[in-house]
């Protein structure tokens, strides 16, 4: 008795698999960029609206950029240029 052998199957009509767009450093590509603690407007695209630093995987930095936007935005945070926390949801007055 002769077994039918079933037909291999092909990726054809599979959906395509996501493939994200690597991100480039904007600190590797443009090197007239700093990095400075007084630069409050460029620091803050990389803090999220909780007030936390923006990870590697949202912000594109690489690792050497990235350690050294997070110790300029320390520094920023403890000469109160930056926020420490996100600004509260409620006035103070109206529960007085």
């Amino acid at each position: 008795m002769v077994e039918a052998r079933e037909a291999p199957r092909t990726r054809k009509w599979t959906k395509p698999r996501y493939v994200p767009k690597r991100k480039v450093c904007a600190f590797c590509v443009d090197k007239s960029q700093v990095i400075d603690y007084k630069n409050s407007g460029r620091l803050l695209h990389f803090i999220t609206d909780r007030g936390k630093i923006a990870p590697r995987r949202r912000s594109g930095t690489c690792a050497k950029h990235q350690r050294l936007l997070a110790r300029e935005i320390k520094r920023a945070r403890h000469l109160a240029l930056l926020p420490q926390s996100p600004v509260h949801m409620y006035e103070p007055d109206t529960f007085g």
